[in-house]
């Protein structure tokens, strides 16, 4: 989740037929375009869930009778990297407690357990309970109030937030309590640092194109922003190996692009590494530090407070939307409280999903200097080629509407909690050979931009 440090203009800027995009039983947005009746997409829930057994005693067992060398294989290639990685017991063994006393830190005591489709495990957890209160300038605070919309947000319309796949059988939290995805020892086993788990590698921001990961971007500088608001149709996109992922998100934005950066982020993301399979899942993340040692994604560490018993940050969103028929889409709306300076996060129309402090920021404490809209992918370049690793759709943005991944009715902000669009969108993107942007405005889509492609091709070798 890095992003442009340093922008450059590309690209060119055409019209789209209008689309109408209207509220659904189950779904935020079902759009469709004004000529064509649009498809209907239906997803088979599943009845199968799947909890996994403790993996301390195959582990220990194992140790203590050999050890060996251990190969990593390259998904993608099929490439042999050998590692020489030899196991010692006493190190692993030490990584294994390390881990499950970071499991008992980080998963609460549920007051209900629900067991999705997907094999994920959702605790409903005690509002108080919850890991945002470990921190000592929170711990013993009661909730805040519901803070004052931005002018110009129409929150007459709710819209049912059974999004995601373990809220689908009908399961929701009881009132008081938080749904949290309970994290396994598989996934901390599957980050390459357990000191790391959860948060984003150390590594500077970078200001040039050489980074690997790579960005197809609309943003807005140059004025002083206390928000940001947009829709964003959410696929599925191929992710070519585990230590790849491809996500689509906002960026609120404040600081240098060096050792003070401070980002407050939300959208959806495929990560195997993080989530152990290949769903788009709901996700946030800050970082008051250029993301050196501070923030997380989700609920994996002190930061995000969140106050919805209906809605699991990290869990898989469905449906998805399909290659020339439905569209699903979603809404995000981060804002400043004009009155405790608290950033918030708004699902939808109306549904407050929590907020991050302000005091776990240095420059967001009081405006955002930037803010972005678009796609990120990692490219390791396994085997020497570009990643086939899909940005949205994993088509290019010249497809369109139902083809294309979208961002669109892009606001934010301004210093009088007024709710505005944009003046001044630009579009970028790194490698517009592998993954491109097209923005453009109508009269009701607003500010929009379609964006992503397919990753390695015969011009992105």
């Amino acid at each position: 989740m890095d992003f442009v440090g340093a922008v450059l203009q590309r690209g060119k800027t055409r019209k789209i037929n209008c689309c109408y995009c209207f509220d659904h039983r189950r779904r935020q947005h079902q759009c469709k375009q004004r000529e064509t009746e649009g498809k209907t997409s239906s997803m088979a829930s599943s009845s199968t869930c799947f909890q996994t057994s403790p993996i301390i005693p195959i582990f220990v067992s194992f140790l203590l009778v050999s050890s060996s060398i251990c190969p990593v294989l390259s998904s993608e290639s099929g490439n042999l990297h050998a590692t020489n990685q030899t196991f010692r017991p006493e190190q692993e063994l030490q990584k294994l407690r390390i881990i499950r006393q970071h499991l008992k830190k980080i998963n609460k005591p549920a007051v209900k357990t629900i067991q999705s489709p997907d094999g994920d495990i959702i605790d409903c957890v005690l509002y108080h309970q919850q890991p945002a209160f470990d921190h000592p300038i929170l711990r013993g605070q009661k909730p805040m109030d519901p803070p004052e919309r931005p002018n110009g947000h129409n929150i007459n319309e709710m819209v049912a937030v059974d999004f995601q796949l373990w809220s689908l059988p009908g399961e929701s939290c009881p009132e008081g309590t938080i749904p949290i995805r309970r994290t396994t020892e598989q996934d901390m086993l599957r980050a390459s640092s357990v000191s790391r788990f959860g948060r984003k590698p150390r590594r500077h921001v970078r200001k040039d194109f050489s980074s690997d990961h790579e960005h197809a971007v609309g943003y807005v500088t140059g004025e002083q922003y206390y928000g940001a608001k947009a829709s964003m149709n959410v696929w599925a996109p191929r992710v070519a190996n585990q230590y790849e992922f491809s996500l689509s998100q906002m960026w609120v934005i404040s600081g240098s692009f060096g050792g003070d950066l401070n980002t407050i982020e939300a959208g959806w993301q495929v990560s195997p590494e993080l989530y152990g399979d290949n769903y788009p899942r709901f996700f946030t993340y800050w970082t008051n530090d250029a993301y050196q040692a501070t923030g997380c994604y989700n609920l994996l560490c002190s930061g995000f407070v969140q106050t919805n018993n209906r809605i699991a940050i990290g869990a898989a969103i469905s449906p998805t939307s399909s290659y020339n028929g439905g569209q699903f889409d979603i809404s995000l709306l981060v804002w400043k409280d004009p009155k405790h300076g608290n950033w918030w996060l708004e699902f939808g129309s109306g549904i407050l999903v929590g907020y991050w402090p302000s005091f776990l920021f240095t420059h967001l404490r009081d405006h955002a200097s930037m803010v972005q809209f678009g796609g990120e992918t990692v490219n390791s370049r396994a085997g020497g080629f570009h990643t086939s690793t899909q940005m949205g759709s994993g088509h290019f943005a010249e497809e369109g509407f139902g083809k294309a991944s979208y961002f669109r009715n892009l606001q934010v902000v301004d210093w009088d909690n007024n709710l505005i669009p944009l003046s001044n969108l630009r579009v970028t993107a790194d490698n517009p050979n592998c993954y491109d942007i097209q923005g453009g405005i109508n009269r009701v889509w607003g500010n929009y931009f379609y964006y992503g492609g397919p990753g390695r091709n015969v011009k992105c070798p």
